[in-house]
């Protein structure tokens, strides 16, 4: 077979496979409540299966022993998974005092056992203060961080460690739930890459002690909430009542994802240069920054920015605009 042919008949094949896509084209966004002991990976793959969905992502990961809040992204969802996994998040968290495992966490060995007598409730109340507002942390060698390509987890599980650099992160509320025995509960109110263990960690020492996590439930991520999530008992019975006519109706829509950002309407010949690529002019537009994009009658086109001379450029429109 000549070069020639060769080259076409990888491309034909290719194109075939492009061709076979499995999968409904679902779009939109789940609030799933995800349980105890389960990967957002093994979650994802579930609510995928049940929704018959060609394409489908998480946004940000939550380890095994955490439950709670885990926006799944569908189709042309997926191209805002990065604003969600930027988002501020919010966590209840339950720490045990005296006990250092190796992964900050109750999945881990344990690597250290502590006096905590001296610790008292308002111990936990005056360390507080110092971890409020923007911090370093140093991400533990459990995170998903990639060095040389590898994450950091599957170094550590291989007995090796590597020098980590601090990262500049902010808690914007820490507060003290309860203090009995052994352990505190606490609500947490942070930006995007922060791991919660390593504060649970960085407090113990801070008390002169140390300390793990034992629970930890997210219960905001960005716009959404816990009074929004859907667990997997919920999907079963949406499954059993109507297909995936009926459990459609359990996702969020795209745009909810940049509900509070500012708005800019357009005229469907606006739209139409925009969707080529082009930036616009268009009259009362905010001064700066990203803004959500959506014609007269509401119809959600994508995101798109302001620019330095007031035209409105796009960013990220959705295939269907």
């Amino acid at each position: 077979m000549s070069v020639v042919r060769q080259m076409v008949t990888r491309w034909t094949r290719k194109l075939g496979r492009r061709g076979n896509k499995k999968g409904r084209d679902v779009n939109g966004i789940l609030v799933l409540n995800k349980p105890l002991g389960v990967t957002s990976n093994a979650a994802l793959q579930r609510v995928k299966r049940m929704f018959g969905a060609a394409k489908a992502g998480h946004t940000g990961s939550l380890d095994p022993l955490a439950t709670g809040l885990l926006p799944l992204c569908f189709g042309e969802a997926t191209k805002f998974s990065q604003i969600l996994l930027d988002a501020n998040k919010s966590y209840l968290v339950t720490g045990k005092l005296g006990v250092q495992t190796a992964s900050g966490d109750t999945d881990g060995e344990v690597v250290k056992r502590c006096s905590f007598d001296d610790v008292t409730r308002q111990t936990v109340l005056d360390t507080i203060p110092a971890f409020l507002g923007e911090i370093e942390q140093v991400p533990s060698m459990y995170s998903a961080l990639k060095h040389e390509g590898q994450p950091l987890y599957k170094l550590a599980r291989q007995g090796i460690e590597v020098e980590r650099k601090a990262r500049k992160i902010s808690i914007f509320k820490l507060e003290l739930l309860s203090f009995e025995g052994d352990e505190f509960s606490l609500a947490v109110r942070c930006s995007k890459g922060t791991y919660i263990r390593n504060l649970v960690e960085d407090m113990g020492a801070a008390m002169g002690t140390c300390a793990h996590v034992i629970k930890l439930h997210r219960t905001d991520s960005g716009p959404y909430s816990s009074d929004m999530m859907v667990s997997f008992e919920a999907l079963d019975e949406a499954l059993e009542k109507g297909g995936h006519v009926e459990i459609d109706r359990l996702l969020k829509p795209i745009d909810s994802s940049v509900a509070d950002w500012p708005s800019v309407e357009l005229s469907e010949t606006t739209a139409y240069y925009l969707n080529n690529g082009q930036s616009v002019q268009v009259p009362n537009s905010p001064v700066a920054g990203m803004v959500k994009l959506s014609l007269e009658d509401g119809t959600f086109l994508g995101i798109g920015e302001i620019l330095d001379d007031g035209k409105v450029a796009p960013r990220r429109l959705l295939k269907t605009s």
